[in-house]
């Protein structure tokens, strides 16, 4: 393990205990009362190793390898856990970060939530139907929200010419 893995592991776990809601032995994501539960087993079976690790985990893939960066056709993104749909074609922009950025989610799809993992104050982005983490959404974004909601896209399906 190299320092900066040894550093981010330690701020996680930091966090974890200021916050409550990561559990220390697995980092993983709590239940929760969401309409959509499977079991850990049924997570994995039903999604890719990369979907499952950003989804369930709390992880994050590397900048610009999404394909849904470069997606410029009308349609809407939807949760790969559980198909809602989350964000509209019309709110997505390029921020140069390397993950699909949008400037506002559909109404009622997602969840914010602190966190305080990797030693920062950031507020996450969760599926309102099944709690998969799908980003973070920072007040750097353009007109008119001035938000950013920068998503997995590995978290995202993209269901083209249909909007919500």
């Amino acid at each position: 393990m190299i320092r900066r893995e040894f550093l981010g592991l330690g701020a996680g776990l930091l966090g974890a205990g200021l916050t409550g809601r990561w559990a220390l032995a697995g980092d993983e994501k709590p239940v929760g009362d969401f309409p959509i539960r499977y079991s850990d087993a049924e997570w994995k079976r039903r999604l890719t190793d990369e979907q499952y690790y950003i989804l369930r985990k709390a992880g994050t893939e590397r900048p610009f390898t999404s394909p849904l960066l470069k997606e410029k056709r009308k349609g809407t993104f939807t949760c790969a856990g559980c198909a809602l749909p989350l964000y509209r074609s019309a709110d997505k922009y390029d921020s140069g970060t390397g993950w699909p950025s949008f400037t506002r989610a559909v109404k009622d799809a997602v969840l914010t939530e602190r966190d305080l993992s990797l030693g920062m104050v950031r507020t996450e982005v969760l599926c309102r139907r099944c709690g998969g983490h799908l980003g973070h959404v920072f007040n750097d974004g353009p007109p008119p929200t001035g938000k950013r909601h920068c998503i997995n896209g590995d978290a995202l399906d993209f269901v083209p010419g249909r909007t919500t």
